[in-house]
């Protein structure tokens, strides 16, 4: 008796497999035999009609055969069905569609064998079908095509929603309205499963009594995370359009520090969207984080700018750089000339940027802004109406183990792209600067603090001496994330590599932007500029890099992996605990954009500066001497943590 119930057992087991496998991969089926299988569903529901009629010993119209009667209806409902195309919808995501399809495919059968039942009347005095069979046949056809449908669609869902893997995260989505809908209908149809939707959240807690696909709907509160722990959640979904940036961010960091995982994705706005909607599902990200409003550009002022100018972009292969380039394609340049040293990844961005398909014309230039004969070559052949000078060294530790280096790119480099610039009647001249210029405390900033200051200089002279057709602009901001040698980049190589994370002080604090909003903020000011200002940029609020280092592991945590440790390891040579974007003297003016302001510094004498540059140049080959000389020029260079700092007793 065992036996035969293990080996019953045994079959239903078997049996059941079967069924699951035959309706989960049913949407695989070829649509001709969905096509017959529906012209089936007629042939059975005309059977049936025929079966219950005679059972009630009606008498039907002999003016046809049988066969001929019911050829004519399959007929007329196949050529419907092709009309419709009533096989063509996968039958596990049938929709409402899919029954207005069916329904207006049997009515219009219905209508056309009312149409020749009574033509027949009329021309030979014989009807072929009886009305009520006409009726009755046309309810059961309809009745079985939509449950057939209905009924495979459950099925699927109950199968998949059986299949219970380890990769599958109880997860619940942030909205309730057609965005987070469509979101969960995309969730569900993906194969392999990576979310079980559990339930639904709202903010405005009107719907909490209602249910969404079967789901529940929990209303959101200030104490989230107690909520979403009750219903055992390990992933949030954001879905909701309305929600706040402030909203946004204090969600993401309750989740965090409950180790509950936060995705997003984009909104869908259209039903193509919905397609490859679950694809977009993409995990948050530390730029989402960033507590800054949207930057908003004056378009018609930039666009007025580069439009079908002559630009050049020094250190165009460059983070800040490559980004420039895109934003300036956006306004349709007439010649785009891209310079830099860096031969692949000039190379990569030359590519991207061809592939655009603009009508500029795109000049991809090696040459090192050392070597001012190569680059006035440049000048020469193409005349610039603006010039974005981007190129610099920019590490901090290795400028202060290569001072000279320092000197011969950021400050005498700049000095042939900023005298060509004038030479060649340039309208503009943007230098991308940095906040490390400020009271500077390492190489790297003093460098750029001087080019500042010979820039400036280069335009009051001639200003003055009315020979200035070239407007010389300095924009001076921050750290930009995900720039090459920035901490993000690093960070995430480090948390790929199992940790630890590397940092240099507990305290050190950084101001951050994103790469295309530091860059947006350049084209503004370019655009803005009347010649000698230094912009600097509203930066938003200091990051902590340990919180920033902290929120990253969170972001990346892995339930099944080791946890990442974070390790101190000192302040590196020339680095400060905060950077700073004025120096102590400076003042800032407002300008008609709320993010620039324009730093109000001392005036330089060219010829003092010119001067003391061309001493630099003299004493590129003692590095203590030239740093004595640097801090000359820059009387508020104060070297931190290097060896360089005895030059300041």
């Amino acid at each position: 008796m065992s036996s035969k119930t293990s080996k019953a057992s045994h079959n239903y087991s078997k049996s059941y497999s079967f069924l699951k496998d035959l309706v989960l991969n049913l949407n695989y089926l070829p649509r001709w035999i969905i096509f017959f299988i529906d012209i089936f569903i007629v042939i059975l529901a005309n059977a049936i009609t025929y079966i219950l009629l005679t059972y009630l010993e009606t008498t039907f119209y002999n003016f046809l055969g049988l066969v001929e009667r019911y050829s004519l209806i399959i007929l007329v409902n196949t050529c419907f069905f092709i009309y419709f195309k009533t096989y063509s919808g996968i039958i596990r995501h049938s929709s409402s569609i899919d029954a207005i399809k069916l329904l207006f495919s049997t009515t219009s059968s219905l209508l056309v064998l009312i149409a020749i039942n009574y033509s027949s009347y009329f021309i030979f005095d014989k009807k072929i079908y009886l009305f009520p069979s006409l009726i009755i046949s046309y309810l059961f056809s309809f009745a079985f095509l939509f449950f057939f449908r209905v009924i495979i669609k459950f099925a699927y869902e109950s199968f998949q929603t059986s299949i219970v893997t380890k990769d599958t995260i109880p997860t619940i989505i942030y909205g309730s309205d057609a965005n987070a809908i469509a979101v969960a209908n995309a969730i569900k149809s993906e194969n392999p499963s990576r979310f079980r939707i559990v339930a639904f959240m709202d903010k405005s807690q009107s719907n909490t009594a209602k249910r969404i696909l079967g789901l529940p709907i929990i209303g959101a509160s200030k104490r989230t995370a107690v909520v979403l722990r009750g219903y055992k959640i390990k992933a949030v979904i954001i879905a909701e359009k309305t929600l706040l940036k402030e909203e946004k961010i204090a969600l993401v960091e309750e989740c965090l520090q409950n180790n509950i995982k936060v995705f997003t994705l984009p909104v869908v706005t259209n039903w193509e969207n919905q397609k490859e909607l679950s694809k977009q599902i993409k995990s948050f990200e530390i730029n989402d984080l960033l507590e800054r409003k949207p930057i908003v550009l004056d378009n018609k002022l930039v666009s007025s700018e580069l439009s079908a100018k002559t630009v050049l972009i020094t250190g165009a292969a460059g983070s800040i750089g490559s980004e420039i380039v895109r934003q300036v394609m956006g306004f349709n340049p007439k010649k785009l000339i891209l310079l830099d040293q860096a031969e692949t990844p000039l190379c990569d961005i030359s590519l991207e940027i061809k592939n655009s398909k603009k009508s500029t014309k795109v000049f991809t230039i090696i040459a090192d802004i050392r070597n001012k004969l190569v680059v006035e070559n440049v000048f020469k052949t193409h005349f610039p109406d603006i010039v974005f000078h981007a190129a610099a060294y920019k590490h901090v530790p290795l400028m202060e183990d290569n001072p000279s280096q320092a000197i011969q790119t950021n400050v005498l480099g700049t000095k042939n792209i900023a005298d060509l610039a004038l030479q060649y009647k340039a309208k503009k001249f943007v230098m991308v600067s940095t906040d490390k210029a400020v009271n500077p405390s390492n190489v790297m900033g003093a460098s750029k603090r001087i080019a500042e200051k010979y820039v400036q200089s280069l335009h009051y002279k001639h200003s003055k001496e009315n020979q200035g057709f070239t407007k010389f602009i300095t924009t001076r901001f921050g750290n930009v994330l995900g720039s090459n040698g920035s901490v993000v980049p690093l960070f995430k190589k480090q948390i790929e590599a199992g940790g630890p994370l590397t940092i240099t002080h507990p305290d050190i604090i950084r101001y951050f932007m994103t790469i295309p909003e530091a860059c947006q903020l350049v084209l503004e000011a370019g655009g803005m500029g009347n010649g000698g200002e230094i912009y600097i940029f509203d930066m938003g609020k200091p990051v902590k890099i340990i919180d920033l280092a902290k929120k990253m592991i969170l972001l990346a945590k892995n339930d099944s992996g080791p946890s990442i440790e974070i390790k101190i390891i000192g302040l590196r040579p020339g680095e400060k605990l905060y950077e700073e974007l004025l120096t102590d003297s400076s003042k800032t003016l407002p300008t008609h954009h709320e993010k620039i302001m324009i730093a109000q510094e001392k005036e330089e004498d060219y010829d003092q500066v010119l001067n003391a540059i061309n001493d630099l140049a003299q004493l590129q080959e003692g590095d203590l001497k030239l740093v004595q000389r640097m801090k000359e020029i820059v009387p508020e260079y104060i070297s931190l943590n290097s060896i360089f700092e005895h030059l300041d007793k």
